[in-house]
């Protein structure tokens, strides 16, 4: 008989049952929670979707800011066996009208700033606003656990992923307790003393493991900010909630370092997390050096819900992602499928029991990413002889330059040695002859000065002269994804313009 597994007993009632009820579970800009009253906000809210006429497996559609509403809609969904679904703040109309149609979502649940958005959409999926979610979390509690195991569908986050279209990849329950005790046990370490502060928010699969899943699984505190992640905010909830754990993406460290904040913003920080692109060595040094924190930077995937490959606090190799998490098994592979040597660039493959089931409605998609016990994660890799794992780049990233492959984080990580550049990304395009050649984009340091010639004959003195930028593009920000990660694509279409003026077209 299958044992009987629910995420959210699993994340919540356990701390109530051993005395921790007066634990702080949430805190932040938008207020407190205990565990006790958490969980008699999850149990109201529970009883409240289920009077509303929410059903087992039927999708609940989350438009939410990082709050004590997320958390509290989201544990009650499972609990009740509903499928929460959050998705993207940063969503139009029409994208999220795409979603709820995808979804086939029998509910869509908004915190205040979200409401004209949802009302835009124009389907008939009902909505619950501040005032309905109020009510419901006022309802008469429901105590009864819908008889989930750990194979039960849980919730669904949709992602872009390797193919393009946002998709939907379904999660277990079970895969939470996986992450929480493999990744957040064993390489972050949390106790139950951390405070965890996230700029990467909750609606996708990095942030609802920092922000949620690890924190609530060991009667730790999270800390929660509904507003747009800025640095200068961050810092000021790091030091007003006494976060010891901050978890970023390279961009954000970025500007954090532009920001000019000072050395002990964020004093009280224990250990810092990177995850979501590949963190320079150089960003690395620049970051640990001006705030005095180790960053491990770790590689996840929505399919994977959180980082299965990472580097380990006191053992960061910079410039690596470092070794596998435990209980994760990694494999890279040539176009042939076959593994390569050690040394020798190819496709990372992941299995664990944290993978998703698949992509809902996606059989295509779902052929080419899930690969029997094993997963394709589009990323191009290498193994040193000590054991740690390179990020080269997406595996269609990857530049044939002159014949000869060139790993677009190499060219980075040379630029971001030189003292003006805060950030690059380097792509490729077509020049006027139909060959690839290498283009950066860069951000410079405020009040740092350097041309594009002076940028170029760095590289040049400093990696292989085939595989420096023909041109530098200085600008201010990038084109990001709603989970913050660089639109590459976005950056190829003007370098194609960069090389050949007079082009109108893809070649």
């Amino acid at each position: 008989m299958t044992e009987p597994f629910n995420a959210s007993t699993y994340l919540l009632d356990r701390h109530l049952a051993t005395g921790d009820g007066d634990r702080v579970a949430l805190t932040g800009s938008a207020g407190t929670l205990t565990y006790a009253e958490l969980h008699d906000r999850t149990v109201r809210t529970a009883g409240g979707l289920r009077d509303a006429g929410l059903l087992p497996e039927q999708r609940l559609l989350m438009v939410m800011a990082d709050g004590p509403d997320f958390v509290t809609v989201f544990l009650a969904a499972l609990r009740i066996g509903a499928v929460p679904v959050p998705v993207s703040t940063m969503l139009r109309a029409d994208a999220l009208t795409e979603l709820l149609l995808d979804s086939r979502a029998a509910l869509v649940a908004v915190t205040a700033e979200f409401e004209q958005l949802a009302a835009a959409t124009g389907t008939e999926t009902p909505i619950a606003g501040p005032a309905r979610l109020a009510e419901l979390a006022a309802a008469d509690p429901s105590h009864t656990v819908y008889p989930t195991d750990a194979d039960s569908p849980a919730f669904w986050l949709y992602t872009s992923g390797t193919t393009g279209k946002p998709k939907a990849a379904m999660h277990r329950h079970g895969a939470i307790r996986v992450v929480c005790e493999t990744y957040g046990a064993q390489v972050l370490g949390i106790h139950r003393e951390d405070r965890c502060l996230s700029a990467a928010k909750a609606f996708f699969a990095y942030g609802l493991g920092n922000s949620i899943l690890f924190p609530l699984a060991v009667g730790a505190t999270a800390v929660l900010e509904p507003t747009p992640s800025k640095p200068d905010t961050l810092a000021e909830r790091a030091q007003q909630f006494g976060a010891t754990l901050f978890f970023a993406g390279p961009t954000f460290f970025a500007n954090m370092l532009r920001a000019d904040l000072a050395a002990d913003a964020l004093a009280g920080v224990r250990l810092a997390v990177s995850a979501g692109e590949p963190l320079p060595a150089e960003l690395y040094r620049r970051w640990t050096t001006r705030f005095g924190i180790d960053v491990i930077d770790g590689i996840g995937m929505t399919e994977m819900l959180h980082i299965f490959l990472s580097n380990r606090p006191g053992q960061v190799r910079p410039g690596t992602t470092g070794v596998a998490v435990p209980g994760y098994d990694l494999r890279i592979l040539d176009d042939d499928g076959h593994d390569t040597r050690t040394g020798v660039p190819g496709t990372l493959f992941v299995r664990g029991d944290s993978t998703a089931t698949g992509y809902w409605a996606r059989y295509a998609a779902s052929r080419q990413v899930f690969q029997g016990e094993w997963l394709r994660t589009g990323d191009t890799y290498v193994l040193d002889a000590a054991g740690y794992y390179t990020c080269l780049g997406r595996t269609n990233d990857m530049l044939k330059v002159s014949g000869i492959w060139v790993a677009p984080a190499e060219v980075e990580h040379r630029l971001l040695a030189h003292p003006a550049v805060a950030q690059a990304v380097v792509v490729g395009a077509h020049d006027s002859d139909g060959l690839e050649k290498p283009v950066a984009f860069v951000v410079p340091f405020p009040d740092a000065t350097a041309t594009e010639e002076e940028l170029i004959d760095f590289c040049r003195d400093g990696i292989e002269s085939f595989k420096r930028p023909r041109r530098v593009v200085f600008v201010d920000a990038y084109p990001t994804t709603a989970t913050g990660k660089v639109r590459r694509v976005e950056l190829r279409d003007t370098a194609r313009r960069v090389l050949d003026p007079d082009t109108s077209t893809v070649k």
